[in-house]
This record gives C-alpha cells, sequence and structure tokens, in this order.
C-alpha cells in the first residue's frame, strides 16, 4: 500500500485583519484575517519549514535514523512564486533539511495546477518522496486578491507503507477534468494576477467540478454519504462555494477551508487544508479534497490505524490560533507596494557563490562541530577547538532542531533591515553551543533573558537578484497538541 506517512502545514506568524485595508483606503478589506509571510520569508524558506514540521512528525523523526529504504530521495516543490528561476529552488530545501546527496530536488510548474499534479506524481510513484508545495500571495491594495489570499507551505511524504513508515492516509480514487479558458493569468515578473469577469468562470468552474466529483465517487463505490470530512479549494470564491452546495455530503461533513483565518494561499492550500482534514481524522474516515485550478481535481482518501497514533509536531490549528497582527502600512512595505525610508547604512552587497559553496552544512543545515576530546560544540563551525587546541579532531554537531535560551539581547535601530529594528541575541543551545542570532517574528518589547527559542530558515536579503539564506531564531510559543485536534 502506497499513501500518506505524513503531512504537514506551515502557516506564517503574522495576521492581518482585513477590516484594517477598509479603514486605510475607505472600501476594499471584509471579515477575518489573511497569514502574512514575513519581510524574511519567501516559498522556498516556508517550503523549508513545512518540510521540517512532516519529516519531524514521522514515527522515526527527522533527527532519527529512517528504516534502510524508507529515507526521503527525492525532494520536490511546487510554487506559482519561486524565489528563482533557471535555478532550482528545492536544492535549498535539500541542503536545509540535510538530505543525501543521492536523493534527487526538482521544482514542479508555476501554474497553480502544478500542485495538485506533483502530489499525484509522487502517489503514483515509487520510493519516498518529500513533496513540498507554497505560495506567497499578492493583490493590488483594495482587490479582491489582497483580501482574500493568504500566504502558506504545506508538505506531503509520501511512500510505501512500511515499518518506518506507516501510512495514515490511503488514495481511495481520483479523477480529474480538464479544458482550456483564460481565467486567470500573471505574466513573468509580476508580481499580482489578473482575473476575468468573475461570472465567466463561476458556472465553468461548477459543472466541471460536480461531474469530476461524481466520477470519484463513482470509482470509489460511494456516495455523497459516505463522505466523512471535505473541503474544496480554489482561487474563484464564488465558484467554490457553487461546489461545495453540490456535493451532497451529510450534514457536517463540509470541514473550514482556512479562508477566514488564513486566506487562499494559492499553490499551497489543497495541501494546507488536507494536513488541517487529517489532524482531526479518526481511522478509517473518508476525506475528500476538490481542487479548481484550470479545470477540476477530486482526491478521495481513506485514513488507516496509524492516523490514531501519528502526532504533528506543528498542527495547523496550533499556528492559525497562535498568530499575530501586522499593521497595514507595514503588510504594504514588506510587499513592495510601498517604500519607507529605510537606515541610513550601506545595503548589504550580494552573497558570494563560491563562499556559500563551501559551506553548505553550516549555511544551510545550521551543522556546528564538537570537539571529541572535550565535548565542547562550536558554532560556527572550527577545525581548532576552543578547549584544549585539538585540531581536526571534530564531529559534526547539528543544532537547527535543539532549542535554546537567550542569555543577552539587543535591539539595534541603526543596522540595516528591511524591517528596522533588528533584534539580536545571544542564545545558548540544549546539549551545547553558543551563538549569536537575529531574532524574527518577535516585537522588541518582548524578548526576555531566559526566553525559549528555536531555529528558522529564512532569507537575511537579497542583493542582485541572490537571496542570502541562513538561520534565524524565533520565540517558542507552545507545545504541540496534535490530540487536543482530534475530534
Amino acid at each position: 500500500m502506497r499513501g500518506i506517512v505524513s503531512i504537514a502545514g506551515y502557516v506564517p506568524y503574522r495576521r492581518l485583519e482585513r477590516s484594517s485595508v477598509t479603514d486605510f483606503f475607505g472600501k476594499g478589506g471584509g471579515a477575518g484575517t489573511r497569514a502574512v509571510a514575513g519581510f524574511d520569508e519567501d516559498t522556498t524558506t516556508m517550503a523549508v519549514e513545512a518540510g521540517r514540521a512532516a519529516l519531524d512528525s514521522c514515527p522515526t523523526g527527522r533527527s532519527s535514523v529512517f528504516f534502510p529504504g524508507d529515507e526521503p530521495m527525492a525532494v520536490w516543490l511546487s510554487t506559482a512564486s519561486p524565489a528563482y528561476l533557471d535555478k532550482t529552488n528545492a536544492t535549498v530545501l535539500h541542503a536545509a533539511l540535510g538530505l543525501p546527496e543521492e536523493a534527487s530536488a526538482y521544482d514542479f510548474g508555476g501554474a497553480l495546477r502544478s500542485a495538485t499534479g506533483v502530489l499525484n506524481a509522487a502517489l503514483d510513484g515509487r520510493g519516498t518522496v518529500l513533496v513540498t508545495v507554497a505560495d506567497r500571495r499578492d493583490g493590488l491594495p483594495t482587490s479582491v486578491d489582497e483580501q482574500a489570499a493568504g500566504d502558506a507551505a504545506a508538505a506531503v511524504l509520501v511512500a510505501d507503507d512500511g515499518p518506518g513508515t506507516p501510512v495514515i492516509a490511503e488514495p481511495l480514487a481520483r479523477a480529474s477534468l480538464t479544458t482550456e479558458l483564460l481565467e486567470r493569468w500573471r505574466a513573468p515578473g509580476e508580481a499580482c494576477s489578473s482575473v476575468w469577469e468573475e461570472r465567466l468562470a463561476e458556472g465553468w468552474y461548477a459543472a466541471l467540478g460536480q461531474r469530476a466529483w461524481e466520477r470519484a465517487l463513482a470509482a470509489a463505490g460511494i456516495d455523497g454519504g459516505g463522505i466523512d470530512r471535505a473541503a474544496v479549494v480554489g482561487m474563484h470564491g464564488r465558484a467554490v462555494a457553487a461546489v461545495r452546495r453540490s456535493l451532497g455530503v451529510r450534514p457536517g461533513a463540509l470541514a473550514d477551508d482556512l479562508t477566514a483565518t488564513v486566506g487562499q494561499s494559492g499553490s499551497a492550500h489543497g495541501a494546507l487544508v488536507l494536513a488541517s482534514l487529517l489532524e482531526q481524522a479518526e481511522p478509517g474516515e473518508t476525506i475528500a479534497l476538490v481542487s479548481l485550478a484550470d479545470g477540476a481535481d477530486v482526491a478521495l482518501f481513506r485514513t488507516t490505524a496509524a492516523v490514531a497514533v501519528w502526532r504533528p509536531v506543528a498542527p495547523v490549528a496550533d499556528q492559525v490560533a497562535s498568530g499575530a497582527p501586522i499593521d497595514y502600512a507595514r503588510f504594504l512595505a514588506w510587499r513592495g507596494m510601498v517604500t519607507p525610508e529605510p537606515p541610513r547604512r550601506p545595503q548589504p552587497a550580494r552573497v558570494s557563490s563560491a563562499a556559500a559553496s563551501r559551506s553548505v552544512p553550516w549555511k544551510y543545515g545550521f551543522v556546528g562541530t564538537r570537539d571529541r576530546s572535550s565535548g565542547m560544540v562550536h558554532l560556527p563551525p572550527a577545525r581548532v577547538s576552543a578547549s584544549g587546541g585539538t585540531v581536526d579532531d571534530m564531529e559534526p554537531a547539528p543544532r537547527a532542531d535543539d532549542l535554546a535560551t537567550v542569555a543577552t539581547f539587543t535591539v539595534d535601530r541603526l543596522a540595516y533591515s528591511p524591517s528596522p529594528p533588528v533584534v539580536f541575541a545571544v542564545v545558548d543551545f540544549d546539549g551545547g553551543g553558543r551563538f549569536p542570532v537575529e531574532l524574527t517574528d518577535v516585537d522588541p518589547d518582548g524578548v526576555a533573558i531566559g526566553q525559549r527559542v528555536r531555529m528558522t530558515f529564512r532569507r537575511l536579503y537579497s542583493a542582485e537578484g541572490i537571496h542570502d539564506y541562513f538561520w534565524k531564531a524565533t520565540p517558542v510559543r507552545s507545545a504541540p497538541s496534535a490530540a487536543a485536534t482530534r475530534s
């Protein structure tokens, strides 16, 4: 049996109250919130965070050793807003997740529907594949896209059922219908999509969705009453609502599609909602996901007994509940819609490709060194021990997954940053190692000595088209509560 062995969503920390758009412009906005990627986040960094969570939720965990043959041998990334073109973005995930050199890394297309296709390809394939999807959605101020969209990522680990990779959800049936209609488009280099008049596509999507739904149910040998949890996703809100009304599932089966709290996250949304559904599911449930993008795709899954013991380390519900507000002016600055005056300091130069390539385990994996004789951990890695002076007697010391404690910190209002001020801290890691690091997703007034932090993969800055990726620290805000999410 082949299926999903782990799944995780990633929802950025910041939330924009849609009503703040109305307060600012006198129009636009709406009810609820949308998730906002940090100024130091892009689709690659969000995919890394989702991938970390999916692997950490496996029975063996990412920090442990997979059973032979169960380790991920491919990582795939699908996004409609890639950080790079020409260059493969998935190779950054490969490095940050510490996957072996033999594991392949590929990007899959820029269309929204590619996210559905890449998951289907993994389910139809072989070996252990980590599928990641991510999107950062933009819209012109006061537009429907601005208020309805959101930023997020998700990761799905697909494998054959085994001792180290028990399947929690197996595919039951799928149906896909395709036709050509220019309904939503975005030319390369443009930040915002263009959309045709809504009524043109509403009926088209509704009819396609209904036919695909009926075909999937027929293939599974069930009717709408046999669905325990169902969700419909798509960028066309009116079409999504029409298809939801037509499913014929029993009362209570239609799930929250997260648009009121996260927003519609494009490439990521189907897998993000699927993660939310599986985090709540019990064994033996039938889960349905309908996706509307350049056609209609329906996927039916059945949960196994393993879903009862699977424990997601970062449930979507917890992430949604723990968000903090961002004001609309700062949101516009982060998205490049307005340009406030930066600190009067030189902007950083582009990162050296040669230097970065010589330190991949450190720069992307946050792997230091440990002196074998004294046990002292060196961050960054060193050849000469600071305790005893031994030379070249080191072993790798990964620290990306270890918690740390703030020993001291400072708030710098003069250093260059796309979003000043900068909060720097010196942190002590559990298990050894001290490191000066920038804090992110924090308010300066909320930082304290003794605060617990964890590492998160971020973009330090971009210069001349090159993104400088490294690690920052973010506060530990809540303990995992996977059991509480089940209903």
